[in-house]
């Protein structure tokens, strides 16, 4: 049983305390501060005294204070909820965690939120469903970078409640004054940036000090405890209120007499009989059937994971939403959005990213940092780039067009995430602001010759030869090797080289991580409409990042791509040194020179490797002949 109470007997009427668990509402909070603001053993106290600890895992606590604990002979309070082995021998939280209590009059979700700035990422993704932050502040030490940092993403996240627990009042001696100049100072920064309620209470999480009660510390607070807080506070909800929303994860259809749309509701209600719109095809039909995990159903409510079974065949697939035909869901493919980002490798404009919306998929690119948050002042600053843990506010354009509401009136459908398409990680969150319309005059026209047709004409099949490499590696060499043979073959080509180019279209580029990203991007879609004229394009740059190889792979169809790695080891770049780049490198007279201060990414699986201390030049170019020959016609 919990420690400290006592044994109640069975009960005498089990229906009647289940529909009394059954009827407390749910509170889901965060909270977050900076390290050693005394997060984890608030949330201790608040556990031990509402009764929600375990007597084994009291027990425990007492053991593991002798060895971890910091409050002498007492049990300290913080190990019952720092579970991690590095998070108790650090003192600090690490992992986000979720703590599940409750009272008589609600049930709660503490999500326990890292305070160190190495893990806002973390701090960010549980805050994404709470309902309200509870932000620590120590006394002695007032407002902090990391708390102002941790209101701003609940802020992006849209948490518009916070109770704000300057803590450690014990070591200040309760000072009134200390408490209300924190106070006053957090309320102009929370209004700044768009948090509607502040509702402050003086806390001691090591005495307990208006966490459960006050204990006559703070005779000159009158207002209510922290627990009374987490009890009362109203919460607002996208819930019932909200437009229907469903967005599709899957077409049910096991046999042909059935097919149904299946995925869980995001807001609002659906009901049989309801009129509803597939957001993509924007065509109407009507709920026909309501299938949930026991049966058929009358309604279905946010949370609710159902098969909606519609009057009519429309086309609907997943990544689509069903929506309230009255309220549709916007659709665009351009987006005014808060970012965080979450990745150690800094953001990148115009790098390919996947991106995760709702249901929906597809491929994303930064087209423009508007600016970025100064946490410190809350101000905007001028920046070309994100790095871990910044907030910027950016335009951001996907390859297709998906369903959305905007963030602020709906976190489940107007929020999204983005992965990095080489490595899989979660690089960035965001939330859409508005859309961006792109200008209505301009469309895709379809031209009656086409690619096919001007293949036939000269006789081959197109494709990109795309060379990578250090530099010295041979590319150049190899390429232009490469381009006279295939000549000599009546073969129709194209080189484009890495240097050349940088003479005219790429010429106000530099060697910035940026500026490479870019310098790839224009080529990829310079040798995409080369290939759309049939010709083979033979491409020579660096390219050092696998991301944006991918990115120029992805452009053209399946087998077009011809990724060629000239690989020659470092110390055989570096001798060659054909234009003393290195050397220059070496000195510090060239900054971000690949190999030396700016990353090369191997490729993992391209379709040729040729090693240049084994082949000649003559060699390397009839290997990429070779396999033209055995993989496409029109080449011998």
């Amino acid at each position: 049983m919990p420690a400290g109470a006592e044994s109640a007997g069975p009960p005498t009427d089990v229906d009647a305390v289940l529909e009394a668990r059954d009827g407390k509402d749910q509170l889901r909070f965060i909270i977050c501060g900076s390290v050693d603001d005394g997060k984890s053993t608030l949330l201790g106290r608040l556990l031990h005294e509402s009764k929600n600890v375990f007597e084994d895992q009291f027990a425990a606590a007492e053991v593991e204070s002798r060895t971890y604990g910091t409050q002498g002979s007492a049990v300290d309070l913080a190990l019952l909820i720092d579970g991690l082995q590095a998070e108790r021998e650090q003192g600090i939280t690490i992992d986000i965690a979720h703590r599940y209590f409750e009272t008589d009059r609600r049930r709660f979700i503490a999500v326990d939120a890292p305070g160190h700035e190495q893990y806002t990422r973390n701090m960010a993704t549980g805050a994404s469903n709470a309902d309200v932050a509870l932000i620590l502040v120590d006394a002695r030490k007032g407002l902090l970078t990391q708390t102002r940092r941790h209101s701003h993403v609940i802020a992006l996240i849209g948490i518009r409640r916070v109770i704000l627990a300057v803590n450690k009042m014990d070591l200040v001696n309760y000072d009134e004054g200390k408490f209300s100049s924190i106070v006053e100072e957090y309320r102009v920064t929370a209004g700044e940036m768009g948090i509607e309620e502040v509702t402050p209470v003086p806390v001691s999480a090591l005495t307990g000090e208006n966490v459960l009660a006050a204990r006559g510390g703070t005779p000159w607070y009158d207002g209510p405890t922290l627990l009374e807080l987490l009890e009362s506070v109203e919460v607002r909800r996208d819930g019932m209120d909200g437009k229907f929303r469903l967005p599709v994860q899957w077409v049910n259809r096991p046999h042909p007499d059935f097919r149904g749309f299946s995925g869980t509701v995001a807001s609002g209600y659906v009901e049989r009989g309801m009129d509803v719109v597939a957001s993509l095809s924007g065509r109407q039909s009507t709920v026909e059937r309501i299938l949930g995990p026991s049966g058929e159903l009358e309604r279905a409510v946010p949370g609710q994971a159902v098969t909606l079974v519609l009057a009519d065949e429309i086309d609907v697939g997943r990544g689509d939403m069903i929506g309230d035909a009255e309220h549709p869901p916007e659709i665009a493919d351009h987006f005014a959005v808060h970012l965080i980002w979450m990745d150690t490798q800094p953001m990148l404009p115009e790098r390919h990213y996947s991106i995760r919306l709702a249901s929906a998929a597809g491929m994303a690119q930064i087209t423009d940092l508007t600016h970025r948050v100064d946490i410190d002042t809350g101000g905007y600053l001028a920046a070309k780039t994100l790095d871990l843990n910044e907030i910027g506010y950016c335009k951001i354009s996907l390859d297709r067009a998906v369903p959305f509401d905007p963030y602020s009136e709906s976190r489940q459908t107007g929020g999204f995430v983005l992965i990095d398409r080489v490595t899989n990680a979660t690089v960035g969150a965001g939330v859409i602001d508005f859309a961006l319309r792109r200008a209505s005059n301009i469309s895709w026209r379809q031209m009656n010759v086409d690619k096919a047709a001007r293949s036939r004409a000269i006789g081959q099949e197109p494709c990109v030869l795309w060379l990578t490499g250090l530099s010295g590696a041979g590319k150049s060499t190899i390429a232009d090797r490469l381009e006279q043979k295939l000549q000599a073959l009546d073969r129709y080509t194209y080189l484009l080289d890495g240097d050349n180019v940088r003479h005219g279209l790429n010429k106000d580029l530099g060697f910035t991580d940026q500026d490479r990203v870019e310098n790839i991007r224009r080529i990829a879609e310079v040798a995409r409409l080369m290939v759309d004229a049939g010709l083979i394009v033979i491409v020579s740059f660096i390219s050092p990042f696998r991301s944006e190889r991918e990115m120029a792979r992805a452009l053209v169809e399946e087998g077009e791509f011809v990724e060629i790695h000239v690989d020659t080891p470092l110390e055989v770049c570096e001798a060659r040194d054909p234009k003393g780049l290195y050397a220059k490198a070496r000195k510090g007279d060239l900054a971000n020179f690949t190999g030396v201060d700016s990353p090369y990414e191997t490729p993992q699986d391209p379709e040729l490797r040729i090693d240049t201390t084994q082949l000649s030049v003559d060699e390397a170019a009839d290997m990429v002949i070779a396999y033209l020959e055995s993989t496409r016609t029109g080449v011998e």
